[in-house]
């Protein structure tokens, strides 16, 4: 699995805020169009965002960690194309579809390479905005023009363009609301599938307030948060449950079980009728 990571200097100041549904979890106000992903199993992702996905050895390394003891006979194979700090305008997703270049080789065990012959690049494209764009005053509009744009891009190629909802700050728990409509309207404007992840933060963070998600910034998220994303991406791609799970990165098993259960209860709220 490969990682490109590049590291400028992240300055924003938070535009407006809504308030949340505390009790369940800040359920968005428009219910998603798509209800899958589209692809039964998808085989291949590249997950295309900033240090939110990059933090505690990135998002995808620990969904792979869940696909791998779930699905030992599927062969998922993963790509990290991050920037620190960046929206969605900052990355040309067309140059990660480019032949012969992302995902043309992987490394095994044993450090050995082998190269891919390649049908598709990938399967789905997993795209995150910056943490505050899609709410900024500035930046919401720049969010939904390259939602739109990136979406195509991915469609042209074919894959299946998903959107990761983010999390709010933490000491700004009003922000998933308005986080989960953004998310939620640019996926149903653009046919694309949203994975609920801000709406388990804020149900976790209601369920059990002594589990933090967050590092000392209050808004990277630590390895239970983490965790907790990688098993709701989970859940939310495959449509599967991840409780009972015996990777935990870890955490505690007790933690690693509760973050389990809010990642397959916030999906199955979220895409129901």
């Amino acid at each position: 699995m490969r990682h490109l990571l590049i590291r400028p200097l992240l300055s924003a100041a938070l535009g407006l805020a809504l308030l949340c549904g505390a009790a369940t979890g800040a359920l968005a106000q428009t219910k998603p169009k798509l209800k899958d992903v589209g692809i039964d199993k998808p085989a291949s992702s590249i997950y295309i965002g900033n240090s939110f996905f990059y933090y505690n050895n990135s998002l995808h390394n620990h969904v792979g960690q869940l696909i791998r003891e779930s699905m030992p006979g599927l062969r998922h194979r993963a790509s990290s194309a991050t920037i620190s700090g960046s929206g969605l305008n900052w990355h040309d997703v067309e140059s990660y579809f480019r032949p012969s270049a992302i995902g043309s080789y992987s490394f095994g065990a044993n450090n050995t390479v082998s190269f891919n012959k390649l049908d598709r690049l990938f399967d789905v494209a997993i795209m995150m905005d910056c943490s505050q764009c899609p709410l900024h005053p500035q930046l919401k509009d720049v969010f939904r023009e390259y939602a739109k744009k990136h979406a195509d891009t991915v469609r042209k190629h074919g894959a299946k363009p998903v959107f990761f909802m983010s999390w709010a700050y933490q000491d700004v728990p009003s922000m998933t609301a308005e986080l989960a409509e953004a998310y939620t309207q640019a996926a149903n404007d653009n046919n694309a599938f949203v994975i609920p992840a801000g709406l388990a933060f804020a149900r976790s963070i209601a369920q059990k307030p002594d589990i933090n998600l967050y590092v000392a910034d209050k808004r990277h998220p630590s390895v239970a948060g983490s965790y907790l994303a990688a098993c709701t991406t989970y859940a939310a791609l495959f449509k599967a449950s991840p409780v009972g799970m015996k990777y935990t990165a870890g955490l505690d098993p007790a933690v690693a079980q509760h973050l389990q259960a809010v990642a397959w209860e916030t999906v199955q709220e979220y895409f129901k009728p």
